[in-house]
């Protein structure tokens, strides 16, 4: 092998992915370990963390033996899921399951941390203020968050919350397991919003956050500077991997970063969208803001100062996925968007609203729920497929005008990746109902092992920000036509007033006095 080349770990929701990425970006193998999800009728989810682990040494194993007389590893870049929390006790060892960031079991106790006499949207406004001011971001009232994890272990897993030495995410998890080493980023931590995020502030917990969440101090992970190297490899894990212990392991970030920095949208205003198992809105802002009302924020970027847009909604690619598992349940997903295409543009009047999970952007509400609507008896399975593939897009768009409106311009360059990227008709969609071009990233399910990957090449020196972008591979570009945007400008702006006006039905359905 002629060129560097590194290790990247991304932990999904849906399960872990490991390749070998070389420092041009090409990812050289890659494998695939699931991992099973557990709901609960109280609003849990919850995954083992032993499953990760054994599951993320396998894939390593099986990607080392791949690679043709490889070369030493260049380091390790770690990303995945985030908003999660991980109880470890002083060994390491996980105590519970890890609370996944759907998980809104803490509302009740976020309610009291955010709230107050008098509240705006779940928040006092003296808290509020200081939340924006030194974050620029604020715990969900929800409860989805790490906030609300830590307030229901605190409350209904005691003693695995005593036991804890360290509420963690996800990444810095996996980095504990291959280092030895307990530590956080600002980066990593921004869920929990506990650190002063102002140009210029110091690495650290800032006291006034932590006491406004009802965070105990000594729970926390020890703080280091984003993109610093969290160490080397344990010597028994890397015995078990097949590596060198001098392997250098770049601390982790969340999905939302490499996933920017895998599709080369690394300078200020390049917009990403990511349509995965979640799905967001995305760019890189010379700017710290907030918006808590559409729950939008720009949280600690690529590098120390620059910062990144943060939004989510809880459904993306799944909303396909529960299609095909739930509903129709006799073809995989090439199956799904062929038949999808057969069906005219606007689904034939369906409207697909695809808030399985609630959602979080723009639009907190843990209530709502998905729905199809103007379903009559001339609608067709290709109808019901292309709703859901529209719905998501439709979702898309609403969030990409609030994002907008919070950088205060239109984004550069929208670049579709994800799972749902793979589908060209979904790039056509989003391309139609938003009304811009879209560039679909190469290799679009591996954007965020190759962006794992340039985050380690960056912060070890091998690469800059500006190789990194020319560096990302683009597929193909959709234009949007001018014969849909009738359809779907009318559908869309149901869609729109659909999220309103069902807001206060699904919370008699779903809010706690329905449970």
């Amino acid at each position: 092998m002629n060129q560097r080349w590194y290790l990247a770990i991304d932990l999904g929701t849906g399960g872990t992915k490991v390749g070998a990425v070389a420092e041009d970006g090409r990812v050289l193998h890659a494998e695939f370990s699931s991992v099973d999800t557990d709901l609960t009728d109280d609003g849990g989810c919850e995954q083992d963390t032993e499953q990760w682990w054994i599951g993320t040494v396998a894939s390593i194993r099986h990607v080392l033996a791949a690679l043709d007389e490889p070369s030493e590893c260049a380091g390790i870049g770690i990303t995945g899921q985030w908003g999660s929390t991980v109880a470890v006790g002083g060994d390491g060892i996980a105590l519970a399951p890890c609370v996944l960031w759907s998980d809104h079991r803490g509302a009740p106790w976020s309610k009291k941390v955010t709230g107050g006499t008098v509240k705006v949207s779940g928040y006092a406004p003296a808290k509020i203020v200081q939340w924006l001011r030194l974050a620029g971001g604020a715990p969900n009232p929800n409860g989805a968050d790490p906030t609300g994890h830590a307030q229901f272990l605190k409350h209904e897993r005691p003693d695995a919350y005593r036991r804890a030495a360290a509420l963690i995410e996800p990444v810095d998890f996996v980095g504990l397991r291959l280092t030895g080493r307990t530590a956080a980023t600002p980066a990593s931590m921004i869920g929990s919003w506990l650190t002063d995020n102002r140009p210029g502030a110091a690495v650290g917990y800032d006291a006034t956050l932590v006491k406004l969440a009802r965070r105990d101090r000594a729970k926390l992970p020890d703080l280091i500077a984003t993109g610093s190297v969290l160490g080397t490899l344990l010597p028994d894990v890397a015995a078990e991997l097949g590596l060198p212990i001098s392997t250098p392991v770049v601390c982790g970030v969340p999905d939302l970063h490499t996933a920017a920095m895998g599709a080369g949208a690394v300078a200020d205003f390049a917009g990403h969208i990511s349509i995965s198992t979640t799905a967001w809105v995305s760019a890189p802002v010379p700017f710290k803001k907030a918006d808590v009302i559409h729950q939008l924020a720009s949280i600690p970027g690529l590098r120390e100062g620059s910062y990144l847009i943060a939004n989510n909604h809880e459904t993306g690619g799944s909303a396909l996925r529960w299609l095909r598992d739930a509903v129709l349940t006799d073809g995989g997903y090439d199956t799904l968007t062929a038949q999808a295409a057969a069906a005219a543009p606007g689904s034939g009047g369906v409207i697909f609203c695809p808030w399985l999970n609630g959602e979080r952007s723009p639009v907190s509400d843990e209530n709502l729920r998905a729905s199809f609507l103007n379903v009559s008896v001339a609608t067709t399975r290709a109808d019901l497929i292309r709703a859901v593939l529209e719905g998501v897009a439709y979702n898309a768009r609403w969030l990409l005008e609030v994002t907008e409106k919070f950088a205060g311009r239109p984004l550069d360059g929208l670049r579709l990746l994800g799972g749902g990227a793979t589908s060209d008709l979904w790039c056509q969609i989003h391309a139609d109902i938003i009304g811009r071009r879209i560039q679909q990233v190469a290799d679009p399910v591996n954007v965020n092992l190759r962006g794992a990957a340039w985050f380690a090449a960056l912060h070890l020196g091998h690469l800059t920000l500006d190789e990194i972008a020319a560096r990302a591979p683009t597929a193909r570009t959709f234009e949007p036509s001018a014969q849909t945007a009738p359809t779907y400008a009318r559908s869309y702006s149901e869609f729109v007033r659909l999220a309103k006006a069902q807001r206060q039905m699904y919370r008699r359905l779903n809010g706690p006095r329905a449970r």
